[in-house]
């Protein structure tokens, strides 16, 4: 019992430090990186999220939207602000992986992105950037100025 108890009190401990200051703020294209770097790694098919942000650009979400191919994810305006609406999100970023490590991005990487752009400005959701991530590398659209 007394283990129990124990453990009960470092977990209200450890949900205790998690504040509003431990949600990491995104600022460039390598902070995205940082975050989702690790995880897409090694995946053997393209893999499209979403990080939701408030209005300190600080990720309150982190959202799957689809999982494709070996070079190609299906991603449609709805699907991707569904989750953002629900959660009141100020903005959000895209990022997607490319498995062949090499971050540049195709054609129908920048017309989804111009697609999304125009989707948020009618329901006021800003989407801030639309980061590309390959192996060790990423890209950063808006950076590139193809938003």
């Amino acid at each position: 019992k007394a283990i129990q108890v124990k453990a009960a009190l470092e977990i209200g401990r450890r949900l205790s430090a998690l504040t509003d200051d431990s949600r990491p703020v995104i600022r460039t294209a390598r902070d995205v990186e940082r975050l989702l770097g690790a995880s897409f790694r090694d995946l053997p098919q393209e893999e499209f999220r979403i990080l939701l942000l408030n209005t300190r650009n600080e990720v309150t979400y982190q959202h799957v939207v689809s999982r494709g191919t070996v070079n190609a994810s299906l991603v449609h305006p709805r699907e991707v602000f569904r989750e953002a609406i629900r959660r009141a999100s100020h903005a959000i970023i895209c990022a997607h992986n490319h498995p062949s490590g090499d971050p540049t991005p195709s054609a129908e990487d920048i017309a989804i992105t111009k697609r999304l752009v125009e989707a948020g400005e009618v329901i006021d959701i800003r989407v801030l950037d639309h980061v590309i991530i390959g192996d060790g590398r990423c890209l950063s659209m808006r950076e590139r100025g193809l938003m």
